[in-house]
């Protein structure tokens, strides 16, 4: 195998960060989408991008007196399936894991919550939001 020129190597790396980038800067205008569907329908954003060890979820929010943890998934285009369908069962044990350090960090126990997921798609001249109420149980 030949060596690779630094030049090169530069050069791959940098577009790589471009793709990165790119994918952050769709996931955040996604989240900023999902953000006003959800306020639009009457629920109170309580935070955005809750971190803990092993993973984020995109958005806590309040629906009346319902904690709801919502994943969102923005798509290009339909190469890889709808954003909705990206939500697999590792994924969702993962979810369900930092949704219950949040619970246990701000919410007495007993309160009811549910995991919400909104979809947007961007392949069609206007975004298409659609959300999923209820969308898996864990």
């Amino acid at each position: 195998m030949l060596p690779v020129a630094p030049a090169v190597a530069r050069g791959l790396l940098a577009s790589c960060d471009i793709v990165s980038h790119a994918h952050q800067v769709l996931g955040k205008h996604g989240e900023d989408l999902a953000c006003r569907e959800l306020e639009r329908r009457g629920y109170a954003i309580v935070a955005r991008r809750y971190r803990r060890r092993g993973g984020e979820i995109d958005i806590i929010a309040r629906d009346g007196e319902t904690v709801v943890f919502v994943e969102v998934k923005a798509r290009e285009d339909h190469a890889y399936g709808a954003g909705a369908d990206a939500i697999t069962a590792f994924k969702r044990r993962r979810l369900a894991l930092i949704a219950r350090d949040y619970l246990v960090r701000h919410h007495p126990a007993g309160c009811r919550c549910r995991f919400d997921v909104v979809s947007i798609q961007f392949d069609t001249g206007r975004p298409v939001v659609e959300l999923f109420q209820n969308a898996f149980d864990a």
